[in-house]
């Protein structure tokens, strides 16, 4: 109990430090998915991802995760006890694992089955760092039960926080569209999402990860997915590499015009 409660004032004070806290700004999208199974056994299995629109815009080319570093989690001692813990549908391909592990985060987030998710225990506390296989623009968060929160903050490479610490309200998740039923619940739950872009995390370029966390009972223990939208990179950027491809074209034409 008493470590809990010093854990909870712990992390406020690191949160504090990595950023002003602020609420959710956050954007409304429509998930395009496909389910494997059907009518009510659709709620049980792989739910894949196609794509996402918002803005007029339609986004298939996603970031998925591809590394994850737990840097606090409620350790599980069987029941309802812990802080988050991979999860899957009864009947969908994928990981359960109580004692979460880093690879496990990422075999369970890694993916585009949106079946496939972190379960928060309502009274847990987490934080850990999610990066991305590329860099993303965007952040798309699904979560079961639109009933919780979490906090947000963007992270470079090394793990370092940037921007704003960002804190999503369980009462601005609009409806996914779909249910899950996983094996850590006895029945379906509707799924929540909703978008956060740059600025919404206080900043103007796209970023290598993104810091997840809980605090308990105050966060109700979030049940979620994430994946970005992969980063287009900058005119001038693709300009510049066409130049030193080009640079090298002649370059290797000339080397063989004098062997000649």
């Amino acid at each position: 109990m008493h470590t809990k409660f010093g854990l909870s004032i712990c992390l406020g004070i690191i949160a504090g430090s990595m950023g002003l806290a602020t609420s959710a700004q956050a954007f409304s999208f429509t998930t395009n998915f496909t389910e494997h199974l059907t009518e009510n056994k659709a709620v049980k299995g792989n739910i894949w991802l196609n794509s996402v629109e918002f803005g007029g815009t339609t986004v298939s080319n996603f970031g998925l995760v591809n590394r994850v570093n737990i840097l606090h989690n409620d350790r599980w001692t069987g029941g309802n006890t812990g802080a988050a813990s991979a999860d899957r549908g009864d009947l969908a391909s994928g990981l359960v694992q109580e004692l979460l592990t880093n690879p496990g985060a990422v075999t369970a987030l890694g993916n585009t089955n949106l079946n496939n998710i972190i379960d928060g225990e309502d009274n847990g506390s987490f934080s850990m760092n999610v990066w991305f296989n590329q860099r993303v623009d965007n952040l798309f968060f699904w979560e079961r039960g639109l009933n919780s929160k979490m906090n947000i903050q963007g992270i470079d490479k090394f793990g370092n926080s940037m921007g704003n610490l960002l804190t999503i309200n369980s009462g601005n998740w609009n409806d996914a569209g779909f249910a899950i039923d996983t094996k850590e619940i006895g029945a379906a739950q509707r799924v929540g999402s909703l978008g956060v872009s740059l600025a919404d995390l206080g900043l103007s370029s796209a970023i290598a990860g993104v810091r997840v966390s809980a605090q308990g009972a105050l966060f109700n223990g979030p049940d979620w997915k994430v994946v970005g939208s992969a980063s287009v990179p900058e005119p001038g950027t693709v300009f510049g590499l066409g130049a030193i491809a080009s640079g090298l074209l002649v370059s290797s034409r000339r080397k063989k015009a004098q062997k000649a």
